[in-house]
Parts: C-alpha cells; sequence; structure tokens
C-alpha cells in the first residue's frame, strides 16, 4: 500500500521565498476512508526567515486581518515558534517512505518548502515526481468535496486534515482503484 502525505502552510506572502507562519502535515491511505494519521503541526521561527530576507506582502497581511480571529491568533502568536532547521530535519525524518506528497494548488506548499530547504542548504526529502496537486484532482469531481466538511480554515494541520480526507472522498467519486 502507498503511503500517501498532505503538507499545508500558511505563510505571509505566496512567493516561494515567503515566509512561513505554520506547517501542519497528515499521512493517510487515499483509497480508503480511515482517518488520516500522524499529524505535525509546527509554527515556525518568523523572525529567523526575516533574517533571511523570506518575504511578506501587504495584500497578504490584509487578507489575514479579514480571517477568524480565533484562527489569526493561533497563527500569529509567538507561543511555541520552532526553530528552522529544527522542522525541516523533522519533517524530513516524517517523510521517510512516503510515496506520493499533496499539496494544495500547483506551486504552493512545496514550492515554498523546498525554497526555505535550499535556503537552509538542506536536502529536499521528496523527489518532483512524487508531489501531485488536490486542486486539479477536486476540479475533476461534481462538487469540492472539502466544501461540506471544512471547518477552521487556515489552520495548517486543519487543513491538511480535510485535504486529505476529501482526497479519499475524490477517489471514491471517480473511481481511483491505485
Amino acid at each position: 500500500m502507498a503511503i500517501h502525505a498532505t503538507i499545508d502552510l500558511e505563510t505571509l506572502d505566496t512567493k516561494p521565498d515567503c515566509v512561513i507562519l505554520s506547517l501542519g502535515a497528515v499521512k493517510f491511505d487515499p483509497l480508503s476512508k480511515n482517518e488520516p494519521h500522524s499529524e505535525l503541526y509546527w509554527k515556525l521561527d518568523v523572525d529567523h526567515q526575516t533574517d533571511l530576507d523570506r518575504s511578506i506582502s501587504d495584500s497578504t497581511m490584509d487578507w489575514w486581518s479579514k480571517q477568524d480571529p480565533k484562527i489569526m491568533e493561533e497563527a500569529f502568536s509567538d507561543d511555541d515558534r520552532t526553530p528552522l532547521a529544527t522542522v525541516l530535519t523533522e519533517l524530513s525524518k516524517w517523510m521517510n517512505g512516503v510515496d506520493v506528497l499533496w499539496g494544495q494548488g500547483y506551486g504552493f506548499d512545496m514550492t515554498i518548502l523546498e525554497n526555505l530547504y535550499w535556503q537552509m542548504k538542506m536536502p529536499v526529502p521528496w523527489r518532483f515526481w512524487q508531489v501531485r496537486d488536490s486542486r486539479t484532482l477536486f476540479s475533476l469531481c461534481e462538487k469540492d468535496p472539502r466544501k461540506s466538511m471544512q471547518t477552521d480554515l487556515h489552520n495548517a494541520l486543519a487543513d491538511a486534515l480535510y485535504q486529505s480526507k476529501a482526497i479519499q472522498l475524490a477517489y471514491e467519486e471517480l473511481g481511483v482503484k491505485k
């Protein structure tokens, strides 16, 4: 059985070199309805990223100001920030055995993480051919499977969980067997 994983980021810009506020990740079996497992959630050290000149955009900050205050507080609080090297090292270990890696949208989550790995001079723990785009998968469905279940929008771990469950639903709807 192939091991699939989903990673979701909350960021301060949409460019590949943006500041990452938080990272959520889960592993799952897309061919079953089993619950996702092996959850990860980190709030990354923002000061180190700004020292590295990673980007922050006014438009993204404006967008954040319009989000649920509870979610915004979680994303922006300074509590429990983890050093970048720790996050990347632990994520690399966690990726061991993962066959397929999902992100929501081409060129966002994985591209941003790859940029950070390169900037930190650390090897990227996946190959380009392992990465899939769930947004494309969901567009093939009658309706976006996330819409009927998703709450806590823009919490990285919650988004990763919902995305993996939605992939399971999409596989079932589309009759994917392998």
